[in-house]
């Protein structure tokens, strides 16, 4: 789901620095495909595709927070309802190509009467860099570093 973008929207993006909208057409595009693929695959598929897309290229003319920035950024026009997922795989193959550490996290919460909720978020270097907030309710039971396949399960 495309949102719609004002004009003020698009001369701010023309105002940002060459590479800061090249990052940010990345991460749009990377986001959908990811959206996609979430659909159309199992995630262990998805995720190996991704792993294998994120060997490190270069050293990085980002910072973190920049990558962070594109990706949420990107998120508010590229994707609907519940994007931490989404999102959390964008930033982790994004930091992970630039040459940062990242490991994906997922957690799961009771939220009520058995039900489960779900969450995703990304370490880089001892701390959260996406999908924050208050991850205590959270049970990690995965961490998906992209190094190699193995799962670390703590249930």
């Amino acid at each position: 789901m495309l949102r719609a973008i004002s004009m003020s929207r698009v001369r701010k993006f023309f105002r940002l620095p060459h590479g800061e909208r090249w990052l940010l057409l990345k991460a749009a595009l990377l986001l959908g495909a990811i959206r996609i693929g979430l659909r159309l695959l199992a995630f262990q598929t998805l995720k190996q595709l991704l792993d294998s897309a994120s060997q490190p290229r270069s050293a990085s003319e980002f910072s973190s927070d920049q990558i962070v920035w594109a990706v949420i950024a990107a998120s508010r026009y590229v994707l609907g309802d519940k994007p931490c997922l989404v999102q959390a795989l964008a930033v982790q193959l994004l930091l992970k190509r630039r040459g940062y550490p990242a490991s994906l996290r997922i957690g799961v919460a009771r939220k009520g009467r058995g039900e489960l909720q779900a969450h995703a978020w990304v370490e880089s270097e001892d701390s959260v860099v996406i999908g924050g907030g208050d991850l205590s309710r959270y049970k990690p039971f995965s961490a998906f570093d992209g190094e190699s396949n193995k799962q670390h399960y703590s249930i």
